[in-house]
């Protein structure tokens, strides 16, 4: 718990200075703070976040109905990776630079910053979870967005300095045209010049087994997301439940840390070890006080009543993460008493919702 507390208040801070600087550079065309103050968080936003996201909610993942699902498709997502690389190499080439590159490079720098926007807004509405992106992807946006600023100010000021422009190539004319042009003109040609050169990595990535269509499908053959096309493939299977331990066990598999799939009622879901520890107690229960157990049941359906009619709000995977932080202390009680009261207490917990009955 201390740890997600940790990440979330680095996520916020970063988040706040990514906006102080864009207004700082729209404004003054100066970045916040000093150069090791800015670097800093430069780095934080635009190799830590991208790291822990990959690290945490998609590298070494597989498209499971009953886990946590991959983000990208497991076969697709090579290219995803390599695009996420590209755009943060362009972006720190514009960041360190002193001057403009040849104009056709430069054509090349600010696509690949456009392509990373976009890519950012993709991976927001792939994302069903506010929690997740809210304060990485926009500080990761903003920092584009700032450099982009900054590029066009650094090629304005340069192609005025030019003495001999009508000397120059038409390509070279053409590109120049284009990169001071409008934002509101600018950003959709970039895009479209992004278009052979995403056709260019894909020849590229095909050699390590990629498709020219990976980008896409990195999106859409995945569970449970926003452009996931594969869902129905899930439709048979149930995952969860509608009480608390179960709802907990449907949490971000680094923090519930699911231990099997189990089986109730015909149908499959996620056991960890406070889902089994609990249902052991009250197993327990049932057995020897029969009389309270109905109590307690009695009871806790409203519970699952509850979280039932709510269950659109309980299937989010930080409030399962939350849920099960809340009920680890009753974990810990169930498995005193169950220590206490059973002389097999690891053996009652094992065969909850054996997937073999």
């Amino acid at each position: 718990m201390g740890f997600l507390i940790i990440i979330v208040a680095l996520l916020i801070g970063i988040g706040l200075y990514a906006c102080v600087d864009m207004i700082s550079v729209l404004n003054n065309n100066e970045r916040a703070g000093n150069t090791f103050f800015f670097r800093g968080f430069e780095f934080s936003a635009m190799i830590v976040l991208p790291f822990i996201f990959i690290s945490f909610y998609d590298f070494g993942t597989i498209n499971n109905c009953c886990l946590e699902s991959a983000f990208f498709s497991p076969a697709h997502r090579l290219t995803i990776y390599f695009l996420i690389l590209l755009n943060i190499l362009a972006y720190y080439y514009s960041s360190v630079r002193e001057r403009t590159a040849p104009p056709l490079i430069e054509l090349i720098v600010n696509a690949f910053l456009a392509m990373g926007l976009v890519l950012c807004v993709l991976i927001v509405i792939h994302s069903k979870e506010t929690f997740d992106w809210i304060c990485g992807i926009p500080a990761i946006v903003m920092f584009l967005i700032s450099q982009m600023v900054v590029n066009h100010r650094l090629l304005i000021s340069e192609i005025a300095q030019q003495q001999n422009s009508d000397d120059q190539h038409p390509y070279t004319k053409a590109c120049l045209r284009l990169l001071k042009a409008n934002v509101f003109i600018k950003f959709p040609l970039l895009l479209v010049f992004s278009v052979p050169l995403l056709l260019f990595l894909s020849l590229l990535l095909y050699v390590f087994g990629q498709r020219p269509d990976s980008v896409i499908r990195a999106f859409t053959e995945t569970y449970k997301h926003g452009f996931s096309q594969w869902d129905y493939q899930c439709e048979n299977v149930e995952c969860g439940g509608h009480y608390l331990c179960s709802v907990a066990a449907n949490g971000h598999t680094r923090v519930v840390k699911p231990v099997r799939i189990g089986k109730r009622n015909g149908h499959y879901i996620i056991c960890n070890r406070q889902l089994l520890v609990s249902n052991a107690f009250e197993e327990l229960i049932q057995e020897k006080y029969p009389a309270l157990h109905r109590v307690i049941r009695k009871q806790y359906d409203k519970v699952g009543d509850m979280v039932h009619r709510n269950y659109k709000v309980y299937s989010k995977k930080w409030v399962s993460d939350i849920v099960y932080v809340i009920m680890k202390p009753a974990e810990w009680a169930f498995l005193l008493v169950l220590y206490l009261a059973d002389r097999k207490p690891e053996q009652r917990i094992a065969r909850q919702y054996a997937p073999w009955d």
